[in-house]
């Protein structure tokens, strides 16, 4: 239901851009969110975005380098990343939160894609 793209290999200080297609739900009725998972560590929230666009939200250590966007017409969230960094090395989900949920906790997301691999290099 939802196929995330995009991932690849790149140096330290590259950019990629992460896409979800989503299918098999009302995609416009909900809030979208990007994890990582890098070997060895827990699933870790990225950014989410609200249903309507309107509110955004990232961790932390992306700010300012991540942009979380979302086309409802098309079904499709994206996370453009740039000025990334070998510690931004992880496989990449998107995810779609319970109706209602707005945040980071990656146990209210019901939705999940398979993943996509990014490898930044120094």
């Amino acid at each position: 239901q939802l196929q995330a793209s995009g991932g690849g290999l790149v140096q330290a200080g590259g950019s990629l851009r992460l896409s979800c297609a989503a299918s098999g739900f009302t995609f416009s009725r909900y809030d979208m969110g990007w994890f990582r998972q890098a070997p060895g560590r827990e699933r870790e929230f990225v950014a989410t975005i609200s249903w309507s666009g309107r509110r955004l939200d990232y961790q932390d250590s992306v700010k300012g380098r991540f942009t979380i966007s979302r086309d409802n017409a098309n079904n499709t969230v994206y996370l453009q990343m740039s000025s990334l960094k070998p510690a931004d090395t992880a496989v990449y989900y998107c995810a779609g939160a319970r109706i209602g949920y707005y945040g980071r906790d990656k146990g209210m997301y019901v939705h999940w894609g398979q993943g996509t691999q990014v490898t930044v290099s120094s």
